[in-house]
């Protein structure tokens, strides 16, 4: 599945999984050495996202049910927690550096 910004048709991500079930929401990313560029993870019913145990950063889009972005955070580091999102229903996390300035607030993620 691809994660693509409707305004602008930026490909944030061309290999996107999810993470549904309460263990792999609850595991996310942690475990893995990097992501590689055009990887993203789809964690649902999320509004807030933790660092604990990771060995790298990451980009975070906070989403909407209908998919519009509602916080960014952009080379989240390790050990850190975030803010809750109030009105998030999933976070894409992707690899550091991926959102640049191709990412607003307000803007609407699509998922194909």
């Amino acid at each position: 599945m691809k994660a693509v910004n409707q305004n602008n048709n930026f490909l944030l991500a061309d290999n996107v999984e999810v993470a549904a079930a309460i263990f792999d929401r609850m595991k996310g990313l942690l475990g893995k050495k990097d992501i590689p560029q055009g990887y993203g993870l789809l964690i649902k019913k999320c509004n807030s996202i933790h660092m604990f145990f990771m060995r790298f950063a990451i980009d975070a889009v906070f989403l909407s049910k209908e998919g519009e972005v509602l916080h960014i955070l952009q080379n989240f580091k390790p050990w850190r927690i975030s803010k809750v999102v109030f009105g998030a229903s999933s976070a894409l996390e992707l690899p550091a550096g991926t959102i640049g300035n191709n990412v607003k607030k307000g803007d609407f993620i699509v998922f194909k």
